[in-house]
């Protein structure tokens, strides 16, 4: 017992040295919160918002360290749905989701599609 509790410790100050570097800031929008986090430079690393339940909820947007939008997706009640981009050197890939599960990527490159699955 005494080793569990030393291991949840650990972890719990691990956690919150974690979260200490990484800057954000919140505000209430009636049940919703929005969030937007930032990389150590400054730019905006994600941003989205929290529904009253805590779960994301609605459009998240991440960037790279140079401000370069690499990701935007949607969530419903901590679920990822819809059509996600993810943006990478020269190519976009399109996932889509279906109760946060994967049901098809698209992949491009140079406006020409290089492969699709199911």
């Amino acid at each position: 017992m005494k080793n569990i509790f030393a291991i949840l410790l650990m972890l719990s100050v691990t956690l919150t040295f974690a979260q200490e570097k990484q800057k954000v800031t919140v505000e209430k929008d009636g049940d919703t919160t929005i969030a937007t986090y930032y990389h150590d430079n400054g730019l905006i690393a994600q941003e989205g918002a929290f529904n009253k339940e805590g779960n994301l909820d609605g459009v998240w947007t991440s960037f790279d360290t140079n401000g370069k939008k690499v990701a935007i997706g949607n969530y419903e009640n901590g679920k990822k749905v819809g059509k996600w981009l993810f943006w990478s050197n020269n190519k976009l890939k399109e996932v889509d989701y279906v109760d946060s599960k994967v049901a098809s990527v698209s992949e491009w490159t140079d406006k020409v599609q290089l492969a699709t699955s199911n």
